[in-house]
């Protein structure tokens, strides 16, 4: 079943935009679940740990509404086609448009990844879970929160690279323009910084904890639910501040290591945008400095912790200089050559005063030419190859395509070889203009995918217009087969008897004249009827001559039935006065016949002579007959 009226184009402007979109909600949404991190905090007057379920409230509020851009991903996978692996050896493809191949697609590569990436797992655990939770197993939320949020952030992670190695092979770029290009990358760099400040956060304070538990199963009488604000259970918790002191002033804390910082001036804060902004801080120094900065205690995971940040900052600010070096200082290869070049094209119509819906056509043309050749030059590229390894890959590339043309399924393969060889691919978008009625024809085009108009006013001539649509297996331009078949024609190319105009995007090769010249050569050799019956049959100008001859020969026909049938009624008035004159009684009564009709037949010529005058004033002057190709003739 098939629902096109409802099926995305992959590389529409609608899903390019969106995608764009979506990959900023994605690198949004991922520091949007690092503020579930500042929810724990310090009483540094009880001694105790506690949760402000306030800022867990606003955290699931803000993640439910960055995960509408996921649902909408979703459903828009839904309705994305995708191409056809095995008809990209020319152009686009074919876009597959069954939605049930769309969603057996979908599921067998990223449904899952974006189905656990869109779980809504800590709104339920904060607004469903928590209330029901008591004393210190408020804290045991702490830990599985922590858990949840780490690990969705996987998925969400691996779903934003394919995204974006995909807008960078459709669109070229994420941004269009070299300033946010580079805010975007900075954009990274920062959130990242933040995501990092809020995983030093949150292992501050587990570490904390870490290190209240031991000292509370060292004290006789501790008990572990008094180290949870809010527990049922009292106890005298100052010897924790012994313990686990964090007024230290070593270089190198031996307990809290590269964590003493954040205990010392925000965990007991309550102040939400106090630990975010020191948070934050702390870790886009650490990035920049790649880690140089930290002096860890020889606690295990603190130095896992020191090195994946060392790591990190390492890689990101390598991307950053890098991306940013790209959009600013055009060193992205043939990329930064089509932005630029498109800037050139921008200033240059804007220069010339170019009208809209030009510009809108030039842009449009552009685009389309890039997402097919992805800013290759495929002639260059061909060119510089060996003959017989670029005979081949134009064999792979246009003779599939090339046998969908009747006229060309009778050809031996050195003929197609030879066809393929001078073939150059073509692509038009909606509203272009092939052929000029009245112009010189210069190729040959063969249509591969998409529609066109050719339409003809017979040279201009009042009240005469007729129009066809050529769909994939076409051509156009067929006059200058017959000139090139002809051994007497000089170096003037014919002109033109037809207007041919896109009516959507199309995709198809062209023939050149003096490449047609030598495939015209090797025509006359095959010496089959077959051959121009075929060129006859889809040649647009024997059609329109046939439609011409075919009606012009019901005007004759009309004509002449209408002159027998004025006759027959003639010779039956005739019949009739004369009867009368030999049968009347009286002279008068055979006179008055006799007028009577003379009158008749006045109305019925007068009745003939207009219906004549009407059929007169349709095109009754037959086309001229098109050229024969002369498909014998020898050189």
């Amino acid at each position: 079943m098939r629902s096109k009226g409802r099926v995305l184009d992959p590389q529409g402007q609608f899903l390019q935009t969106w995608n764009k979109i979506f990959v900023i909600s994605c690198l949004i949404s991922v520091s949007v679940d690092s503020l579930f991190f500042y929810a724990p905090a310090i009483d540094g007057d009880e001694n105790c740990l506690y949760l402000d379920h306030k800022l867990e409230k606003i955290a699931s509020i803000l993640r439910s509404l960055m995960d509408i851009f996921y649902l909408l991903r979703i459903i828009f996978q839904f309705r994305t086609g995708f191409t056809a692996s095995s008809s990209r050896v020319f152009g686009r493809g074919v876009l597959v448009e069954n939605t049930f191949e769309i969603a057996k697609q979908y599921l067998a590569t990223y449904f899952l990844i974006d189905f656990l990436a869109v779980l809504p797992l800590p709104q339920v655990f904060v607004l469903l879970v928590r209330p029901h939770l008591e004393g210190s197993k408020v804290m045991t939320e702490k830990n599985i929160l922590m858990l949840i949020v780490i690990c969705q952030y996987v998925p969400r992670l691996i779903r934003i690279i394919p995204l974006y190695i995909q807008i960078t092979r459709s669109a070229g770029t994420v941004m269009d323009t070299a300033w946010p290009g580079a805010a975007f990358n900075l954009l990274v760099y920062i959130l990242a910084s933040h995501v990092i400040g809020a995983l030093w956060y949150i292992l501050a304070i587990q570490r904390e904890e870490t290190c209240w538990r031991e000292a509370c199963s060292g004290q006789d009488g501790c008990d572990r639910a008094s180290l949870y604000c809010g527990s049922t259970v009292y106890g005298n918790n100052t010897f924790l501040q012994d313990a686990c002191p964090t007024n230290g002033d070593a270089d190198i804390d031996p307990i809290f290591g590269i964590y003493l910082p954040v205990l010392q001036n925000v965990s007991k804060s309550t102040g939400f945008f106090e630990k975010l902004f020191y948070c934050f801080w702390w870790g886009l120094q650490s990035l920049c400095s790649y880690g140089q900065n930290l002096k860890t205690s020889t606690y295990i995971w603190e130095d896992l912790f020191a090195v994946f940040v060392s790591t990190s900052g390492l890689v990101l600010l390598a991307l950053l200089i890098g991306n940013v070096q790209t959009y600013l200082q055009s060193a992205s290869g043939h990329i930064e050559e089509m932005r630029l070049k498109r800037r050139d094209m921008q200033q240059w119509m804007a220069h010339r005063l170019l009208p809209e819906h030009i510009k809108e056509r030039i842009l449009r043309h552009d685009q389309y030419k890039w997402q097919e050749t992805q800013g290759v030059d495929e002639e260059d590229l061909l060119t510089n190859l060996p003959k017989d390894l670029r005979r081949d890959v134009k064999r792979h590339l246009c003779l599939s395509l090339l046998m969908r043309v009747p006229m060309f399924e009778k050809m031996d393969d050195q003929l197609l070889d030879a066809m393929c060889d001078r073939l150059k691919p073509m692509l038009y978008t909606e509203g272009s203009c092939i052929i000029h009625e009245g112009g010189p024809v210069h190729a040959m085009f063969f249509i591969m995918r998409g529609t066109l108009e050719s339409m003809t006013t017979d040279g201009g001539r009042v009240g005469f217009f007729n129009s066809n649509v050529l769909k994939g297996g076409d051509f156009c331009g067929e006059e200058l087969l017959t000139w090139a078949l002809d051994p007497t024609s000089g170096s003037n190319l014919p002109s033109s008897t037809r207007t041919v105009k896109t009516l959507s995007e199309v995709e198809g090769f062209s023939l050149r004249a003096d490449h047609l010249r030598f495939v015209a050569a090797q025509y006359r050799r095959l010496h089959s009827k077959q051959l121009r019956h075929t060129f006859r049959f889809y040649s647009q100008q024997w059609r329109t001559w046939a439609a011409c001859f075919i009606q012009a020969a019901w005007h004759r026909y009309c004509r002449k039935k209408m002159e027998d049938s004025l006759y027959e009624k003639e010779m039956r008035f005739q019949a009739a006065i004369v009867s009368d004159g030999s049968t009347s009684r009286s002279l008068g009564a055979a006179l008055y016949a006799a007028h009577f009709a003379c009158n008749m037949v006045r109305v019925l010529r007068r009745s003939a002579a207009r219906k004549a005058r009407l059929l007169e004033r349709m095109p009754s002057r037959l086309l001229l007959k098109p050229a024969e190709p002369n498909f014998f003739a020898e050189e």
